[in-house]
């Protein structure tokens, strides 16, 4: 693997800031408690108060804490193993390595993103700035280690290439239609700002996804069905990430639900796309043929 010591240095750094900052926002608990915030546009909002999230709304705050412990117990291990894999240099080894590993760093560097921006300020701020650029190098040089124009030859000819591409495709319509719907609405009614909004300053969720995740869903699953270099190279790694991401929504929802909050009928939903997600990353994976990219 290429550029192996810079990238292993940096996965290193992340593993730890990013245990430090998942644990933070597990186990703090300080704070006034819950309070009632009227926001700049006069909507009630009830707020948090406890912890290193005492400042968010508390829907977004628990949200936040169930995330944590998908980071703390589950991305955090798993991007140690990625490294190992992709360390190990042996045929396939390697590149499914370094598709596990790009996708694990995808998951920090966007979950750091949101953190860093969606976030109220806290004590975590130079760790998200922090984790969101080692992310971005780390992955950046995991994705350049990997010759593109090999990888059409590297994969199978059996590789699922088409039922993968049309599921990033149709998995980026339907999140896409989903946020349409909360932004759409208010500015036909002419009230202009969602509920949603609450007391931030703006969709930060929403607009990166439509602006950034979603249209990078829909271009790799469109390029993996015409079978493209790039599509081969961005797929896999989409995938890996985009099944980290599902498992901490699952984990979102379930906190919410521990709050009373109905969480009918997400609650099938999403898993039902975790596992499509998984089963479209793990095909692409093992169609990884013999030949040696580095």
């Amino acid at each position: 693997m290429k550029y192996e010591r810079t990238i292993g240095i940096l996965v290193v750094c992340i593993m730890i800031a990013a245990a430090a900052a998942a644990a933070a926002g597990i186990f703090s608990h300080e704070g006034p408690g819950p309070i009632v915030y009227e926001s700049i546009r006069g909507e009630t909002v009830p707020i948090y108060g406890y912890g290193l999230y005492k400042h968010m709304s508390s829907d977004v705050a628990v949200q936040g804490i169930g995330q944590d412990y998908v980071t703390l117990f589950l991305a955090v291990p798993l991007l140690g193993a990625a490294l190992l894999v992709a360390r190990r240099g042996a045929r396939t080894g390697s590149l499914r390595g370094q598709y596990l590993l790009a996708g694990v760093l995808g998951y920090f560097l966007v979950t750091y993103l949101f953190y860093l921006v969606m976030g109220m300020y806290n004590v975590c701020f130079l760790a998200y700035a922090f984790l969101l650029g080692s992310s971005f190098f780390a992955l950046s040089l995991t994705l350049m280690g990997i010759d593109i124009q090999e990888l059409p030859a590297v994969f199978r000819q059996r590789t699922p290439a088409k039922f993968c591409g049309g599921f990033l495709i149709f998995n980026s319509l339907a999140i896409g239609w989903l946020w349409l719907g909360v932004v759409l609405p208010p500015l036909l009614e002419g009230s202009v700002y969602p509920a949603a909004l609450q007391h931030y300053t703006t969709l930060i969720v929403q607009g990166l996804d439509l602006g950034l995740m979603l249209p990078l869903s829909f271009v790799s699953g469109f390029l993996l069905i015409r079978r493209r270099p790039m599509g081969y190279l961005i797929a896999p790694a989409y995938l890996v990430f985009l099944s980290l991401l599902m498992t901490a929504l699952i984990a979102k929802i379930i906190a919410m639900a521990m709050t009373g909050v109905s969480v009918v009928p997400v609650i099938f939903i999403i898993p039902t796309i975790l596992f499509f997600t998984i089963l479209c990353a793990v095909g692409m994976l093992r169609s990884v043929g013999i030949r040696e990219v580095a």
